[in-house]
């Protein structure tokens, strides 16, 4: 009995300590409850993230037009025409105008539907854009988004095709989880004494290995590879997901609890057009003037009410989203009357505005891109191989234990261990 007892002091002393014990069930099981969620939100992302330069290329008679040196017609008649192509039933919601010469103008229309559908189609009652030459007014493309490849991809990404009440909290927490799994794997995967071996397999693939071996190197090397692109990928994502997460990555950044204080201002119900304009027109013409530069410029939307504005955006990327100055006319008039750049905004409102940019890597540019995507990528390969790392050491343990079990039977070997004797 006494030997017995050695050996169990013996391998607790050199097992692992309580503490990793626990990090490893955590790492495992974590691993296997969010695994399919994960691998979903991942490869749909790695996907997206070069959805607009496929876009491009595949629908590229319908986003582009043979550029011209001549003036562009009023915006207010060519809504008109993209109006005309979407129907009446589907009032234009925002309009992407490009200063490029050779890029159809944008027209989307969208609206909810029933708001307890369980899917995400049943929750939108429509979602379509028209394209439309700024030169001519001719209709380059009427598109149903709503069925597109690349927006069932991104509802795919952003709550599984369920409504975003069911899927959004499901997505989030997976993702929670997920930060988890790349804090735990870390520690996994941190080698105990920083000797030479231990650098080639903790840094290098061994591509000579067996089946087996070369599976725990992708899914240990390639994870820690690409720790702080999915670290920041998850996080990001976690903004949308939930309030709490948002608010404090808001207050964080911004130092503070007291959201910005905004001037409201209104349109002027008193005040008349001028003869023979449109207040569009005045107000988009006026927003290329002052921003000649911009590559963008957002027109949304204005509500019915007499007081309300017309809100614009100017982008100064190509891509990019939070690089914008945020802009406010009269509805009646097309004045000016409110101009916000990046300056007015507080750190926390910048950093959030960024998050979308951030998370499809945009904001580097092309290498952001393509590092999201490679991130994204070796992400959704994290669960598949970590099942596998899983599944062969169980077979592994069965086999260990078919091996024991028959040296007991034919040697006797170990069996104080096991029970105790039985004397009759």
């Amino acid at each position: 009995m006494q030997m017995g007892n050695d050996m169990q002091t013996n391998t607790r002393k050199k097992g692992k300590s309580r503490g990793k014990q626990l990090n490893a069930w955590l790492h495992l099981w974590l691993g296997l409850a969010s695994g399919i969620i994960v691998f979903i939100v991942s490869i749909t992302g790695c996907i997206f993230v070069f959805q607009q330069e496929i876009n491009e290329w595949v629908h590229h008679d319908a986003l582009f037009v043979a550029a011209r040196h001549t003036s562009v017609l009023p915006l207010s008649v060519l809504q008109e025409k993209a109006q005309t192509a979407l129907g009446k039933d589907f009032p234009i919601r925002s309009v992407f105008s490009y200063r490029a010469p050779d890029r159809a103008w944008e027209f989307l229309t969208y609206a909810e539907g029933d708001e307890n559908a369980l899917t995400i189609f049943g929750a939108t009652a429509y979602y379509k854009a028209a394209y439309v030459n700024p030169y001519t007014g001719a209709i380059t493309a009427v598109h149903d988004l709503k069925h597109d490849f690349f927006v069932i991809i991104k509802y795919l990404h952003w709550s599984l095709l369920l409504n975003t009440k069911y899927g959004q909290p499901i997505v989030g927490w997976a993702t929670f989880i997920f930060v988890i799994l790349l804090i735990t794997g870390l520690i996994l995967w941190w080698p105990k004494k920083w000797t030479k071996k231990a650098r080639e397999q903790s840094f290098q693939i061994k591509w000579s290995g067996k089946f087996k071996r070369v599976n725990y190197d992708l899914h240990n090397v390639l994870g820690f590879y690409s720790l702080l692109i999915a670290l920041v990928l998850a996080l990001t994502g976690m903004v949308w997901a939930f309030k709490w997460f948002q608010a404090t990555v808001y207050v964080v950044a911004s130092r503070s609890m007291t959201p910005p204080q905004r001037k409201e201002v209104q349109s002027d119900t008193l005040a008349l057009p001028l003869a023979g304009s449109n207040p569009l027109d005045v107000a988009y013409t006026t927003a290329v003037q002052q921003f000649p530069q911009a590559k963008r410029i957002a027109v949304f939307a204005t509500p019915d009410a007499n007081t309300a504005t017309i809100r614009m955006a100017a982008y100064w990327g190509k891509e990019t989203y939070y690089d914008r100055d945020d802009l406010q006319f009269d509805k009646h008039t097309g004045k000016l009357l409110a101009h916000e750049t990046a300056k007015d905004r507080n750190a926390g409102e910048k950093l959030i505005g960024m998050n979308y940019d951030i998370h499809v890597g945009a904001i580097a540019g092309l290498p952001g891109k393509i590092l999201a995507f490679l991130a994204s990528l070796i992400c959704a390969s994290l669960p598949v191989t970590g099942f596998l790392v899983w599944w062969n050491k169980g077979r592994k343990r069965k086999g260990q234990q078919s091996v024991s079990m028959l040296y007991v039977t034919q040697s006797g070997g170990f069996t104080t261990n096991i029970a105790p004797i039985q004397h009759n």
